[in-house]
This record gives structure tokens, sequence and C-alpha cells, in this order.
């Protein structure tokens, strides 16, 4: 009997739930469909745990508040009740791509494997991002992420003074919970533009400023760190920053929160837009820029970000793949589509009491954030995320 591997690249919030969703109703409905075929799920991951990059200010600037074990979670076991003929977890990062021969090179991650060639026949790009510094995201082996974490932890309590560079949600939330813990530290954000949270409306950066200068943050407005000395800052070593007026200064910490770039480096240059993102031919189908490839979350070029945009998409792009590999076989059954939400979407705590934040367009109160997310960064969802809880029906 012919197998068709069906490959997914990445496995945090997107590679996650499309893996859990694919094999608990998309493989299933096919090989109702085609009962001449049989499908295969291999997912590939970088890293053997999930990481809740959403805490990361509050992790980074306390051990106490949010225990790193529930930052990190473990994605095997969550992959190992599956049929093992039917889904196979690779552990490795992939490193390139042959569009002919439809094979994909993975290197071992941990430095204890073999490198892999995995052949696919349908092919998933949820590879994410990566951000400058190893706070925000896992750069390979997630062990560097909690030794980044951890030595920032380490080095807060005896820091004077901290520059943060990056006036996004992640810069913001950091300035917030280093000042409420540590209020006798100069802390400065720059914010890198004209305000705080560009992507938001100017009176909710101005909300922003307003509660983190109210904590003792001063905010910095168009003025940009160009390098740093030394290249790599060392939270218990000073940071010499130089900045876009021609002036330098020199901290106890620097913390580098300025943006993502997509993890797209493997892939055809063809396949990607002017900044790297990958094509995708629709922001419904979730179609991606060959037959039989589709990206979702925030390495597409669809993607406006977020968790919303993530979650929401899944089961559209499980019915586009659903509806392309059955063809006539399909039953009449058609993809669902996506609509993208387009409205102001995003919840900012600054501190553990509250902060700023749009639902829907609609501006929400400060005790508004902190239920939703400022009292715990929704640390709660992980082990939901990881074993797939949010896609357990069809």
């Amino acid at each position: 009997m012919a197998v068709h591997n069906i490959v997914v690249i990445g496995a945090s919030y997107a590679g996650l739930g499309t893996a859990h969703y694919l094999l608990r109703h998309t493989i299933p409905a096919l090989e109702k469909a085609n009962t001449s075929t049989k499908y295969k799920l291999t997912l590939i991951s970088a890293t053997t745990h999930f990481y809740h990059k959403v805490g990361a200010p509050r992790y980074l600037a306390s051990a106490d508040l949010i225990p790193l074990s529930k930052a990190f979670v473990p994605i095997t076991d969550a992959f190992n009740k599956y049929d093992p003929d039917r889904c196979e977890l690779v552990i490795g990062t992939a490193t390139a791509l042959d569009e002919s021969k439809k094979t994909i090179d993975v290197s071992d991650t941990y430095g204890s494997g073999s490198p892999k060639t995995i052949a696919y026949n349908t092919l998933v790009l949820a590879t994410g991002s990566s951000s400058e510094s190893e706070l925000w995201s896992i750069p390979g082996s997630h062990e560097k992420t909690i030794a980044a974490l951890e030595a920032t932890q380490s080095a807060l309590p005896s820091a004077k003074t901290v520059l943060i560079a990056g006036g996004g949600p992640a810069g913001t939330e950091t300035a917030g919970e280093i000042a409420s813990l540590f209020p006798h530290i100069d802390t400065t954000l720059l914010s890198g533009a004209d305000r705080l949270l560009t992507r938001l409306r100017p009176a909710i950066g101005a909300a922003a400023e307003s509660q983190a200068s109210a904590l003792g943050v001063k905010v910095v407005h168009n003025l940009r760190v160009t390098s740093t000395s030394p290249t790599t800052p060392d939270p218990h070593q000073p940071t010499t920053v130089h900045l876009s007026d021609g002036t330098s200064r020199t901290v106890d910490i620097y913390i580098d929160a300025t943006g993502i770039r997509p993890n797209t480096a493997f892939l055809p240059k063809h396949w990607l837009t002017d900044k790297n993102y990958v094509i995708t031919k629709d922001t419904t189908s979730l179609r991606g820029p060959a037959d039989g490839v589709y990206a979702i979350g925030d390495v597409a070029g669809y993607s406006l970000g977020g968790a919303l945009d993530i979650i929401d998409a899944v089961r559209p792009l499980c019915s586009t793949i659903f509806a392309d590999l059955a063809g006539p076989n399909a039953g009449g059954v058609k993809p669902q589509g996506y609509k993208q939400l387009v409205k102001e979407m995003q919840i900012v705590p600054i501190g553990p009491k509250g902060g700023v934040g749009v639902v829907f367009g609609w501006r929400v109160p400060s005790f508004f954030v902190w239920a939703i997310k400022s009292r715990d960064y929704m640390v709660w969802m992980v082990p939901g995320v990881v074993a797939g809880d949010k896609f357990a029906k069809a």
C-alpha cells in the first residue's frame, strides 16, 4: 500500500496544533476517502520541549513567580500515544530543502545523533520565528534559552541599571516586570519609534507609557541601539550600547526585545517574500508557494501574528489539506476557508497588577488585562497546547 508522508516542520503553537488535528481527524478521514493509500505524519521539531514564550517577561525577572518547569514542557509524551506507524517525531533542525526531490535535510539539535534526510509528499511549514536574544525563542536546544533566562534572573537583584531595546509587547512588558520587582533599578525602555506599541492606536501606547512611567520606567522615543560591546551581552557583565544618535552608554544589563525574523533560511528563495516569510497564495486556503506545500503561523506571509491568528487557522488549514488530498473522494467536503481577524487584538501587562489592551477592537480596562494575562501570563494553557486539547474535536 502506498504511504503518503505529511511532514510538519515546527513544534510550537502552530506546528503542535496542526500535527494533533491532522493525526486525530484529517488522516483518519483521508484513509476512509482513499482506501488504497496509507497516511503518515512526521513532525520535525528543533527541540524536545515546547516553550511558552508569552511569559518570558516574567520568567526573566524572577524564578519565584512562574517556575521554568511550567514554561518548558516535553513534547515527546504527547506524540508517543499515537500509532507509531502513523506518527513519527523527529528531533532536529531543518537545514536544507530539495524542491525537486521533495526532501528535507535535518541535523541533530543536541549533537547526539546523525543527520537525516526526510522525504515528504505534503509539507506544512510551521517553523515560526526567532529573536536576536535567546530569551524570546529557542535557538535550537531549549537548554540555551533556560540558561539565558536564569542568567538574567540571577543578575537582576544586584543590578543598578537596565536598558531594554524595543517598544513592542515584549519590551514594554519586560520593563514593567523589572520595574515592579526591582524599584531600585534605573530601568530605561527605548521604543525605537515615536511611541510604544505601534501596532495599536496611539492612545493605547500613551496609556502603556503612562503606566510604565508610574512604575519608574524611563521611556525614550526615536532612539535605537545600533550595536553593543560585547556583541553578545552577558547580564553578569556591563554592556556598552551604541545608539543611533551617536552616543553610547554603559549599563549593567542590556535586554534586546527588538523583534523577530522568520525561520526560513533552509527554504528556496523563490518560496519567500521580500522579507523572507513563506509566500501564501491567499489568506483563505493557506496554500503555499508550491503544490502540496502549506504555511501557518508566524512564518507565513499572510499572518498578522498572535495566538488567535494561529489557533483559528488550524482547522481551515487541515480542511484544505483534506480537500486537496482526497480530491474527487472528498464527498463534497470543501475547505472551510480561514477568516482572518483584522481588528485590533493585543493584551499587554505592565507589571503584575494590570496593563493595557484591546480585544476585537474594543479597549479593555487594566483589571481585564490582569484577569486574562497579567496574573500568570496564561501559563495554565501550556499542558493543553502540548497535548492538543484545543483540537480534540474536529
